[in-house]
């Protein structure tokens, strides 16, 4: 897997943030902690987070490399930072992980890894932008449901969620939607989704309820007005307790979302998203 994301900061910024304890702390972990050869982070925003599991290979100016062992089983992390016109390109890079077919239908920390950092980094490159971050996983708490401010209009957030081509332009990924009661909503376009969610409940400018399967499985947004800001409210359920990938995928997104309607000069964080597997056409990029 590699993942490529710009950062509207200096190396030198970015890379502060990168090693020092109580930054990591905002956009990364609940304890982390940073000496000569030790790179190291857990807690409950942490996969296995029960105690250190990172190995600490190589740190300079630009990069940090560490082992991480995690179902059993190792793999290797690298985060490097490359100049970019005042800004920096940040790359992640994760060996020994399922392919994105196997990751969707299994369960471990190892499938969990490409929705994981793809929060993690949209933390980062807000955290060094001097923006608050969208939220933190609990690993420990089976209880998906996050309230998140945007600054804007409720009209303009239901807009941004139930129309195909703004979805797409902030989700990165393909998307159709059919935006009434019984309409389909397909990750991946119509064609490519054999067994898209319906939309069972839409209130327009406040609600909208998905549904997969025999309904068992449900994700649901509410907007509402918040001191003139939207509050969004969303929710994941039916997924079983500890699908923290998917929750994660939807949450990358949202932080997204945010710097979307929020930021006048707006454009994707993400460069390019490599994950083997990935069905071709599944992901949209949209660089202004």
């Amino acid at each position: 897997m590699t993942l490529r994301a710009r950062a509207q900061a200096p190396v030198k910024e970015v890379h502060q943030a990168l090693t020092d304890p109580a930054a990591m702390k905002v956009w990364l972990a609940e304890h982390a902690e940073v000496e000569p050869g030790r790179y190291v982070f857990w807690g409950r925003y942490t996969p296995e987070g029960e105690t250190p599991r990172q190995r600490l290979s190589h740190l300079d100016d630009t990069s940090v490399r560490f082992d991480w062992t995690l179902d059993g089983e190792d793999t290797t992390v690298e985060l490097s930072l490359a100049e970019d016109g005042g800004a920096t390109i940040v790359t992640l890079t994760q060996t020994n992980l399922p392919d994105h077919g196997e990751a969707i239908g299994g369960g471990g920390s190892r499938h969990v890894m490409s929705t994981y950092w793809s929060m993690a980094i949209a933390n980062l490159v807000d955290h060094v932008e001097g923006r608050e971050i969208t939220m933190l996983c609990d690993f420990t708490d089976p209880a998906m449901r996050v309230e998140v401010l945007v600054d804007a209009a409720r009209s303009e957030v239901y807009q941004s969620l139930i129309d195909s081509e703004k979805f797409r332009r902030w989700f990165g990924a393909n998307v159709g939607i059919e935006p009434f009661v019984g309409g389909r909503f397909a990750m991946g376009g119509f064609d490519m989704d054999p067994s898209p969610a319906k939309v069972v409940e839409l209130e327009p400018d406040s609600k909208c309820v998905l549904s997969w399967g025999d309904g068992q499985m449900t994700a649901s947004w509410e907007l509402a007005d918040s001191g003139g800001k939207t509050r969004l409210t969303f929710v994941q359920s039916g997924f079983g307790d500890t699908d923290y990938g998917a929750w994660l995928g939807w949450m990358s997104g949202v932080a997204e979302l945010r710097r979307f309607l929020e930021l006048p000069n707006w454009r994707p964080i993400w460069v390019s998203v490599d994950i083997e597997g990935m069905p071709e056409g599944m992901l949209y990029s949209d660089q202004g």
